[in-house]
């Protein structure tokens, strides 16, 4: 009798014993899923945060100019009768940023397909790195790099190049200034080119061998086949890099600010001084003579950034698909 006491309390203990630990378990999974929980939290905390900075600090120009403020091309910063409108900057922002994508979204979608393509397999991890490359290089650089090389290069050579041929054509008219719009385009051509390439290379590689084999198969030239099995299903992938580019050519700043003239107008010769969002934000917020004018840059920085948010989520849902696919080894 007594030893069926012992047993008994020796399972009991050994109970005991499991559900502690058990209950110890359950506690660190909940601290862990916790943690985990609030790390996902802290990047949409931030957006939201982002926002809500913004349009606190625009409301007094959002209050004052309501929707005149992207439709006027008067800024004035008279403190008697202050007005103010983001058109030209408005304009100067989507010229820049359309221009430089078509002039690199062609030469990234070529030069991924070289890349993956034609390249020999040795050679094809060095090419991509020396592309990447481009993309941890810091604006300023660029910048620079504009102002003493691109700059004096489009002045001197280029433009003559071109208003001599086509200068009855408004586009390369006058005025001619050192510092211009081409210059802009060129430098963000450049600066979003390993975006488009990245992206789009991922987009190739994810498309399946058997479709190169079919269309070789089927007698198809290595043009043919690119052409016919390759381009359209990467399309979306291709897409995306270009929608993620133009984002990033939207937002861009030093760089553009410090080769683009800082023309404060709209003029149909992309050899003229002009202006961009960022570019004037960065150029005059330091020098704000009042409230208001802080205000307005505040929303031309708010409305920046709504657009550029809003073109990332757009490439990332059209990449989505290929990125699903997986990448080819």
């Amino acid at each position: 009798m007594l030893m069926t006491t012992v047993q008994l309390d020796g399972d009991q203990t050994e109970n005991l014993s499991c559900s502690a630990g058990a209950s110890r378990q359950a506690f660190g999974d909940r601290v862990f899923f916790a943690v985990l929980t609030g790390a996902s939290l802290i990047a949409p905390l931030i957006l939201l945060l982002f926002v809500a900075v913004l349009a606190y600090g625009a409301w007094p120009s959002i209050r004052e100019f309501g929707l005149s403020f992207l439709t006027s091309s008067v800024w004035e910063p008279n403190p008697e009768r202050e007005r103010y409108g983001a058109f030209p900057f408005i304009v100067g922002t989507l010229i820049s940023a359309t221009l430089a994508l078509a002039l690199a979204a062609p030469a990234g979608i070529g030069i991924a397909t070289l890349v993956n393509e034609v390249l020999p397999s040795r050679l094809r991890g060095t090419a991509r790195f020396l592309i990447e490359i481009l993309a941890t290089i810091p604006s300023v650089v660029y910048g620079l790099w504009g102002v003493f090389v691109l700059a004096p290069w489009v002045s001197g050579t280029l433009q003559p190049a071109l208003a001599k041929p086509l200068g009855f054509i408004p586009v390369f008219g006058p005025p001619y200034e050192p510092r211009n719009m081409l210059c802009a385009v060129l430098i963000l051509a450049i600066m979003v080119l390993p975006i488009i390439v990245s992206v789009s290379l991922d987009a190739i590689r994810s498309v399946p061998a058997s479709y190169r084999e079919a269309a070789l198969g089927l007698g198809a030239t290595r043009w043919e086949m690119v052409r016919i099995a390759v381009w359209p299903p990467a399309r979306s992938g291709f897409i995306g890099g270009c929608i993620l580019a133009l984002g990033r050519a939207l937002g861009e700043t030093m760089a553009v600010t410090m080769v683009i003239g800082n023309g404060r107008r709209i003029s149909a010769s992309l050899f003229a001084a002009s202006d961009t969002v960022a570019s004037t934000i960065a150029n005059q917020f330091a020098e704000a003579p009042s409230d208001l004018f802080t205000a307005a840059l505040i929303e031309m920085a708010l409305l920046l950034f709504v657009v550029t948010l809003s073109v990332n989520v757009i490439a990332r849902w059209l990449i989505r698909p290929a990125a699903r696919t997986g990448a080819r080894p």
